[in-house]
């Protein structure tokens, strides 16, 4: 049995049963959870110990005293019908009044009233107090909102896990590090801390300053989640701040925009972008300050990428700056495991594999569906570390809940072992990859691997359908960048680059909305495409109603989106055909969501399309789901949807090596079955063949030289096999 590279959860009231499973797992740190506190002996158990610390919350007693310097968080009201000319409006209606009160500094300079029926400012309103903003000389039946500062009066994780998990203890209020006294209290607690916690070498901060936006409403439910949300970081002190710093005045507006609150679906306009930069400096050189203090201390420096992470930007210019050691992260698949694991500027990156140790999951007769999570989980995540692997693993919640389950300590055990065997076989080199895959959208490098999330990788209607391109990318055999428009704008497309991959629905940051009326942006991708290089769209790419098209790229994907106004011209291409792309598939291709009205233009190879029984015509029917066009030298594809799946992975990994023109490379290091993944390390001369299903698969395996040869693999098993042994390690 391995040892090494484990984190698990522990508390002061379960020593000798943290010690028994560190035992079982190989785990060498510990750490505690929220809620809970840390053994004094806890280097005994362990040699790394994390610790919890939060920054801006937890200290009540300071925040009692300094009330008004509370953090605050930029909001909208609900839309509310004027029927007369005058409209009182309560602003924390819809809003829990348990996390939130009204920051009642100053309304007229920070505060904005709209009349969202014509878009127009209002300015004839005043606040009267007790939450109430009356509005004068409205219009009957037109709709009106307010934008308002409030204060913070509960974190929003405390609030989340106090309601879960049916907590009876103090809630935690959160400071405003931009007032000075504020901010040095909070350097004296970090020496004081650091002083005091001598049995921890490892601070794990939960996060730092701001968190991602997550208010909750009257019924203490979720009202707004987004995962990279920056209305919690705004605050009239903030605003002064920016003013003084970039020389003109931040509107509320430029950051509610409409009740988007500029979300990562939504372009980022440059006043935002500017906000968003000058966030990212404060944090920056606020973290490095208690940073420096931890590392004084002799004891290193952890971020958790989750909770107050807003304006670290792990993938942003700033980011270095702080100097830290580590990131952990919650894994939620394949995704997440990329987007931890590619982070630069730190010495190791670990992930907090699911489930956690709470009560909603390690209940009396839950235990097959606890492993069965687990399971998914790993088995998911797995694919993307044989491409880059974390460096280290762990749980969080509480382990004494877990230890009740045996069956589950056993399979997480096996776990532990086989991410330790990952490690040493592929975290110390760069992975065989047959081509160079580029994600276009508005964000770019800046938010690589974070495309289509709401709130990490949980499920939406809307995106799924999306993000399984991202997921099925994280595992296959690619190199993959991020690049903005902006980027091809002021630098053109990199010379490595193969494929670029445009995915999303119509006027999102991911599809690009109004950039695909930047002519320049347009050709300089079509001549890219034209001189030999692929261009695949998924969902509605290149979406912009401009000229008589809606893809912009229709003529390089060779297909378009029917609008209603183009159905006076008769469209032929119907007929389905088979495809280099499709030649992996059996049965039906699962679209997800899908896409409707998609038909194909001439000289298009429709892959898959859907016909209706209504019709028994050969023109103008069915929606194309699938389609292969030649464009130039290059080629475009168009994919209506693509949820994870087996099957889909191998769908793309088709579409990428027939767009690229790279179809006899792609059975180098490669194996037929959908259900097998093949990861091929050069400098160890080593393959690991892997079983992404719980079913023993047979499959036909190909070397980097095209040699073949047929393996069985055990189900969830990986096989390494080294270069002239050709068999099993």
């Amino acid at each position: 049995m391995r040892r090494g590279r484990v984190t698990i959860p522990t508390d002061e009231n379960y020593v000798d049963g943290t010690k028994k499973i560190a035992d079982l797992w190989g785990a060498d740190a510990v750490r505690d959870c929220d809620g809970t506190h840390l053994p004094k002996n806890a280097l005994e158990i362990a040699e790394k110990v994390y610790n919890t610390y939060f920054v801006v919350r937890g200290d009540n007693e300071w925040a009692d005293v300094h009330t008004d310097e509370l953090q605050s968080v930029l909001l909208m009201t609900d839309y509310v019908l004027a029927t007369e000319e005058t409209l009182v409006v309560d602003i924390l209606k819809g809003y829990s009044h348990d996390q939130l009160g009204v920051n009642e500094e100053n309304p007229k300079k920070y505060w904005q009233v709209f009349d969202r029926t014509t878009g127009e400012e209002i300015f004839t309103w005043e606040y009267v107090g007790n939450g109430q903003v009356c509005i004068s000389d409205t219009i009957p039946y037109h709709e009106y909102t307010v934008n308002f500062f409030a204060k913070n009066l509960w974190d929003s994780t405390q609030m989340y896990n106090y309601i879960t998990n049916h907590w009876d203890i103090e809630k935690h209020k959160v400071m405003e590090p931009r007032f000075e006294a504020t901010f040095e209290h909070i350097k004296e607690n970090m020496q004081k801390w650091c002083a005091e916690n001598q049995n921890v070498n490892v601070v794990r901060y939960t996060t730092f300053l701001y968190h991602f936006f997550l208010v909750f409403n009257e019924m203490n439910k979720e009202k707004h989640v987004d995962w990279f949300g920056y209305p919690m970081t705004a605050s009239p002190r903030a605003f002064d701040a920016f003013e003084a710093e970039y020389g003109y005045i931040l509107k509320s507006e430029d950051i509610v925009a409409q009740g988007t609150y500029q979300n990562n679906f939504v372009n980022p306009t440059k006043r935002f972008r500017d906000y968003m930069e000058f966030t990212e400096k404060y944090v920056t050189k606020t973290v490095r300050e208690l940073v420096d203090i931890v590392h004084a201390e002799g004891k290193e420096a952890m971020m958790f990428l989750g909770d107050s992470w807003i304006g670290t930007e792990p993938y942003g210019d700033h980011f270095k700056d702080m100097n830290l050691d580590a990131v952990v992260g919650s894994v939620g698949g394949g995704v997440t495991v990329r987007m931890l694991s590619e982070i630069p500027h730190v010495k190791y990156r670990e992930g907090r594999f699911l489930p956690y140790f709470f009560p909603d999951t390690f209940f009396a007769g839950n235990e097959e569906n606890a492993i069965e999570e687990l399971n998914r989980n790993w088995v998911t995540a797995r694919r993307a570390m044989m491409r880059k692997p974390l460096d280290r693993m762990g749980f969080g919640g509480y382990l004494q809940l877990a230890a009740k389950f045996p069956k589950f300590i056993k399979r997480a055990g096996e776990v532990c072992d086989e991410f330790r065997a990952i490690c040493d076989a592929a975290g110390k080199e760069k992975p065989y990859a047959g081509l160079t895959v580029a994600v276009l959208n508005a964000w770019g490098v800046k938010r690589s691997w974070m495309c289509h999330m709401v709130a990490h990788e949980l499920w939406y209607q809307q995106v799924y359908s999306y993000q399984g391109v991202y997921e099925a990318l994280s595992g296959l055999p690619v190199n993959v960048k991020f690049i903005s428009f902006d980027d091809i704008k002021a630098n053109g497309i990199d010379e490595d680059i193969d494929v670029i991959l445009n995915v999303g629905e119509e006027g999102t940051a991911f599809s690009g909305g109004d950039y695909w009326n930047d002519s320049e942006i347009v050709a300089a991708i079509r001549k890219w495409v034209a001189e030999g290089h692929g261009f695949i769209g998924v969902g509605e790419p290149t979406a912009y109603r401009k000229g008589g098209r809606f893809f912009q790229l229709a003529d390089v994907l060779g297909v378009d989106k029917e609008k209603s106004i183009t159905l006076s011209e008769d469209k032929y291409n119907i007929e389905k055909k088979p495809h280099f792309i499709t030649a992996d598939v059996t049965g039906e291709i699962d679209y997800g969501e899908g896409m409707k009205n998609i038909y194909a233009l001439q000289g298009t190879e429709v892959l898959d399309i859907t016909i209706s029984d209504r019709f028994q015509r050969n023109v103008n029917v069915g929606e194309v789901k699938l389609s292969a066009n030649e464009y130039g030298g290059g080629r475009g594809v168009y994919i209506a949807g693509l949820p994870y799946s087996a099957q889909n992975a191998r769908l793309l990994l088709r579409a990428m090596f027939w767009a690229s023109h790279k179809e006899e490379e792609m059975k180098r290091a490669f194996a037929d079955n959908v259900c097998v993944d093949c990861s091929y390390y050069p400098g160890s001369a080593k393959y690991a063949l892997i079983n992404n299903t719980h079913q023993k698969q047979h499959t036909r395996f190909f070397d980097r030289d095209g040699i073949e040869s047929v393996m069985e693999l055990n189900p969830d098993e990986i096989v390494w096999i080294t270069i002239g042994e050709g068999e099993k390690e």
